[in-house]
């Protein structure tokens, strides 16, 4: 066996056989060497003039066939319907280059999925006289992606179906028992020798169960975003200002509530009622996670930017309010359906599962948006981003 030894130092490399053939030869071996990507050349009007192995082996046209034919019997007849090949040395020749996939056609008539980039060649004064066109065959790319979404889209309407189940079934529950409230009580008013206490009291049972139904179609109308709202000009730092102890004698002793609010008025055009209700849904959650006590912070901040739906970011101006704790935090399997009615981890009798429904539903028929960030370590911080409204008459409690 044979050693090859370095050179010594000082001394040349030397010259591979290679690198002692002609620069447009070397180039030549270097196009047909290449067999996963068809690289050839395009006069100036689209007609082919050289062809490399790769081609060959992925069109299954040989040089001798395909040379001086034009670059459009690659596409499929609704693409040249269109004028796509056309339109693809019109892009490349204006812009500096055409990128693009979609289906292309072999000699023996099957289809695969292309990626094609064309670039023009020009002269030395700037005359377009060809262009350099590369593509490759990514069939089973493309047939992995329609895969996978085609199973992320399965997925998706399964966890639709189980939330619409989940919805249908609370309400069910929810109305089945106040209908036999009140079918209850009204039989009982049938009887012509009821006493006056007692058909006063039912009455008054079914009068109350009405209200607490009126109550649930209200939630879920929060939650579908068409729930009627009467909004006002409102400064966020103050309506938390007047809610503190609301927030103080709801969490108890144990839990220290901190605040960071701002000098300056931070506005915002939303139904004041329901922007309460949102805020005391929040902080509620927030005591409930830490049963044995801790701290929950509340801020409000003018902010320029905020994460959107795919997280991007959204640029403002908008006014951000949060609600942390020291909590457990959610796990990240509950975390997607936390918004969702009726889902609920408290134990059963201790949560309707339509709080935070309810604030989802509210927050976006305002044109905001809601955040969430949990840990363990970290506890839960629940941001609501509203639209900043202009300075103007603030809306007084």
């Amino acid at each position: 066996m044979s050693i090859v030894e370095p050179p010594e130092e000082g001394t040349a490399a030397p010259i591979s056989s290679l690198a002692q053939l002609d620069e447009p030869y070397r180039y030549q071996l270097l196009v047909e060497a290449v067999l996963d990507y068809a690289i050839f050349l395009l006069d100036a009007d689209g007609f082919i003039a050289s062809w490399n192995a790769g081609a060959q082996r992925f069109k299954g046209y040989e040089a001798a066939e395909i040379i001086g034919q034009h670059f459009s019997r690659f596409y499929t007849d609704e693409d040249r319907a269109k004028g796509v090949p056309q339109r693809a040395l019109a892009v490349a020749s204006s812009e500096g280059r055409f990128e693009a996939e979609g289906w292309r056609v072999r000699k023996d008539g099957s289809r695969f999925w292309a990626s094609v980039v064309i670039d023009p060649i020009r002269d030395g004064a700037g005359k377009l006289i060809g262009f350099a066109k590369v593509t490759r065959d990514i069939t089973e790319k493309q047939r992995s992606q329609l895969e996978l979404q085609a199973t992320q889209l399965a997925l998706h309407r399964a966890q639709r179906m189980e939330a619409l189940g989940r919805v249908t079934g609370g309400l069910a529950h929810d109305f089945n028992n106040f209908i036999s409230v009140i079918n209850g009580a009204a039989e009982l008013l049938r009887k012509p020798e009821l006493a006056p206490d007692k058909r006063l009291k039912y009455l008054n049972a079914i009068a109350d169960t009405a209200q607490r139904a009126t109550h649930l179609t209200q939630q879920m109308l929060a939650y579908a975003r068409r729930q009627p709202l009467e909004p006002s000009q409102v400064d966020v730092g103050l309506c938390i200002e007047g809610m503190k102890p609301i927030f103080q004698a709801t969490l108890g002793s144990a839990v220290r509530v901190q605040y960071q609010l701002p000098d300056d008025p931070c506005l915002i055009c939303a139904d004041v009622s329901q922007l309460e209700n949102a805020l005391l849904n929040l902080v509620v959650n927030a005591g409930d996670a830490m049963p044995f006590g801790g701290n929950v912070r509340i801020a409000v901040s003018c902010v320029d930017s905020r994460p959107d739906e795919q997280g991007r970011c959204a640029t403002g101006p908008f006014v951000a309010v949060s609600v942390s704790d020291d909590g457990e935090g959610i796990a990240p399997e509950i975390l997607d359906h936390i918004f969702e009615p009726f889902f609920t981890t408290k134990p059963e009798g201790q949560g309707t599962g339509l709080g935070l429904s309810q604030v989802f539903g509210y927050v976006s028929q305002t044109g905001g948006h809601i955040d969430v960030v949990s840990s363990a370590q970290g506890g839960t911080t629940f941001t609501l981003y509203f639209p900043k409204a202009s300075s103007g008459q603030v809306a007084g409690h």
